[in-house]
C-alpha cells in the first residue's frame, strides 16, 4: 500500500512532497485545500484538526509537515534519513528552531512582499520582518561557514525541512548577501531535482 499525502503544493505539504520525491517512496497526492476541503466530515475522519497537510500510510496517520517529513525519512531509509541519535537530535533541533526562530518572519516578510494571503504591499512591514530575520540568519550563516551541509556530509532531511522555510526568502525576494553561507547552501537545496518536480507541481495548481 502506498502513501497517501493529503494538502496542495502551494501550502506547507510542499516540503513534504519534496521528501516523498526525493526518496521515491510511492504515494498518492490528494489534493486538498484549507477551509474548502478540510471541514468535511470524510476529511475530518482523517484529521480532526482540520489541517493540512497529512500523511496516511496503511494504520499510520501524521500531522505536522515536520513530523510527516521525519516519518518520511525514516520509513526510506538512506541518506536522507539520520543516521545515529545525534543526528536524530539535530533533525528535531534544527526543525523546531526555524519554525520557532523563523517561519513567522518569513511568511510576513513574503505576504506583504507580495500582497497576498489578506496583506497589503508595505514595504515597511517587510523590513520589519527582515529585521527580525537577521539573528537567526546569522546563527545559520554561522553554523553553514566550514561544511556544505548542517548535519554530516550529505543533504540530509534536516537539510531539507530548513530549507523548505528558507525557501521564502526566494519568494520574498530578499537580499541574502549578507549571509554567503546561507546563500550558497540553499541555493544547492532548492537546486535539487526533486524540488524542482515540487516547484511544477506548485504551478500547475
Amino acid at each position: 500500500m502506498s502513501i497517501t499525502l493529503y494538502g496542495i503544493a502551494a501550502s506547507r505539504a510542499s516540503r513534504c512532497l519534496w521528501a516523498l520525491e526525493e526518496t521515491g517512496l510511492p504515494y498518492q497526492h490528494v489534493k486538498t485545500v484549507m477551509r474548502k476541503d478540510t471541514g468535511t466530515p470524510e476529511f475530518l475522519k482523517v484529521n480532526p484538526n482540520g489541517r493540512i497537510p497529512v500523511l496516511v500510510d496503511g494504520e499510520v496517520v501524521m500531522f505536522e509537515s515536520l513530523a510527516i517529513n521525519s516519518y518520511i525519512a525514516s520509513k526510506a531509509g538512506g541518506d536522507l534519513a539520520p543516521k545515529n541519535s545525534v543526528e536524530s537530535a539535530a533533525l528535531m533541533q534544527w526543525s523546531l528552531w526555524v519554525m520557532t526562530e523563523a517561519e513567522k518572519a518569513l511568511l510576513d516578510a513574503m505576504f506583504h512582499t507580495l500582497g497576498i494571503m489578506g496583506r497589503e504591499k508595505d514595504v515597511d512591514k517587510v523590513a520589519e520582518a527582515v529585521s527580525i530575520l537577521e539573528r537567526p540568519f546569522k546563527v545559520l550563516n554561522l553554523e553553514l561557514e566550514k561544511k556544505n551541509w548542517l548535519v554530516g556530509d550529505r543533504f540530509s532531511i534536516i537539510d531539507l525541512n530548513v530549507a523548505s522555510v528558507l525557501s521564502w526568502a526566494k519568494t520574498a525576494r530578499l537580499d541574502l548577501s549578507a549571509f554567503p553561507n546561507i546563500e550558497r547552501w540553499l541555493t544547492a537545496c532548492l537546486g535539487r531535482p526533486a524540488f524542482g518536480r515540487v516547484r511544477e507541481m506548485q504551478k500547475a495548481g
